[in-house]
């Protein structure tokens, strides 16, 4: 039953760092069961089936704040759908306890890259517009979809900086349409790792106690948009995403293994300075502008 709780507040946790942030909520659940010892598969199927009811409660909450931006949906669902399925049965089909510390290491890389790319973003926008569908929105929606399946993660982290350092891009539309389109890449990769795998990949309790804590968290999640900035918490998201995933990256290296409280500590403390840093600046700008 504690664990069960424990999901849920994961759950909740992870949908509002998604849902405020564009990403987050496929890497930080699959970082926390591959280290309750989850296989890959399995733990990319029970999330990517509790995103489905998540991010469908995300993106009703975000038309509802009008977060929404039409051109980037449709430039982004189709090739992501198509993406996620092809992922989800590739992941499938790989041993279990070979492709984990790969997968580690792909989250770990995703985690660098949220850490960095909102540690050091500058926003740029000067005229908001909506979005055609133009055509290198379909290599970054294949791309993205199928490493949100490999990975249990990888949608939001690859879509949400990219389409945020173009110039005319509103950040809360952004981040409600990336939202938005997951429900779809969710229900893909579902629909992969039934059919390689079938229901038995599902760990029940766990999914509905993650979809309980996400249903709860995605209206708040969708209302914060508007008033935390970004970047702290892709600080936030980046270093979790980091420290969760060297436990299983440091038990794979035997050479690194007796160094591990060093290597703890010192990805700690890079996280807490980057906090402070980018809090830092943030009141700087706030003094500035005032």
């Amino acid at each position: 039953m504690k664990k069960l709780i424990v999901l849920a507040i994961i759950g909740f946790s992870a949908q509002l760092i998604d849902g405020s942030l564009g990403m987050a909520y496929g890497v930080t659940s699959t970082s926390l069961l591959l280290a309750f010892g989850v296989a890959p598969a399995f733990a990319s199927a029970s999330v990517h089936l509790a995103e489905v009811v998540t991010t469908a409660a995300s993106g009703i909450s975000h038309m509802k704040w009008g977060n929404i931006d039409r051109g980037l949906v449709k430039g982004l669902m189709i090739p992501g759908t198509v993406g996620a399925f092809l992922g989800a049965c590739f992941l499938s089909r790989l041993p279990g306890q070979l492709v984990k510390p790969y997968v580690a290491a792909f989250l770990f890389c995703l985690g660098a890259y949220v850490l960095s790319r909102f540690l050091f973003w500058e926003k740029k926008q000067k005229q908001p517009r909506q979005q055609k569908a133009g055509r290198w929105l379909l290599p970054l929606g294949f791309v993205a979809g199928f490493a949100d399946s490999t990975g249990g993660g990888g949608w939001g982290p690859l879509t949400t900086p990219v389409l945020l350092a173009k110039d005319g891009m509103e950040t809360r539309k952004v981040i409600g349409s990336v939202d938005t389109c997951e429900f779809a890449i969710a229900t893909a990769a579902t629909l992969g790792f039934f059919i390689s795998l079938g229901w038995d990949a599902v760990i029940w309790p766990w999914v509905i106690a993650l979809m309980i804590g996400g249903i709860v968290a995605a209206p708040i999640a969708a209302w914060l948009v508007h008033i935390i900035p970004s970047h702290l918490l892709g600080v936030m998201v980046g270093g979790l995403i980091l420290f969760t995933n060297t436990q299983i990256l440091v038990k794979s290296i035997p050479a690194v293994t007796p160094f591990w409280p060093w290597i703890y500590a010192g990805i700690g403390l890079v996280w807490a300075a980057s906090f402070v840093y980018a809090l830092w600046i943030h009141r700087g700008k706030q003094r500035g502008e005032g």
